[in-house]
């Protein structure tokens, strides 16, 4: 089973250069949904305001350094990059799962208590998440378990 933690000793791989195109996409993609919201109303500027420009310069930034790492070490490490890109995505697709779980439960309790609403929001978004990434995970192991029967047998 994997563990989830955090490793803020990564912010060491990166260049000060993709820390700003990261700050730079984000921020541009937060504009543009402060823009969309003003023309056809928040519901729909929060649909852009989930837009994955951090995701987008995350998942090359991530590609970049696995592949420059491997590399160091005298292997190809192309694959390897795409690989650690695509559990990134995968991530990413959980924590939407989460996110749209979020808007639910906020938009359906927020008319009774702001307040109440943005914690009951919030566990249900950590409860969806983590459920989904569960799920995920043992999808996985059983569909790894057949492959393995398979091949054997």
């Amino acid at each position: 089973m994997m563990l989830v933690r955090a490793s803020p000793s990564a912010l060491k791989e990166g260049r000060w250069y993709e820390y700003l195109i990261r700050f730079a996409l984000g921020g541009a993609a937060t504009m543009f949904a402060g823009w969309v919201a003003s023309r056809f109303g928040p519901l729909v500027g929060g649909l852009f305001l989930a837009m994955p420009a951090i995701f987008c310069a995350s998942a090359t930034l991530i590609e970049t350094h696995e592949a420059r790492r491997k590399r160091e070490a005298g292997v190809r490490g192309e694959r390897r990059g795409k690989q650690a890109a695509a559990l990134d995505a995968a991530g990413a697709a959980l924590g939407g799962v989460g996110l749209v779980v979020f808007a639910v439960v906020f938009a359906a309790s927020v008319e009774r208590s702001p307040v109440a609403a943005f914690v009951f929001a919030s566990a249900a978004w950590l409860s969806a998440s983590i459920a989904a990434w569960w799920l995920r995970h043992k999808l996985r192991s059983a569909r790894n378990l057949a492959a393995n029967s398979r091949a054997v047998g």
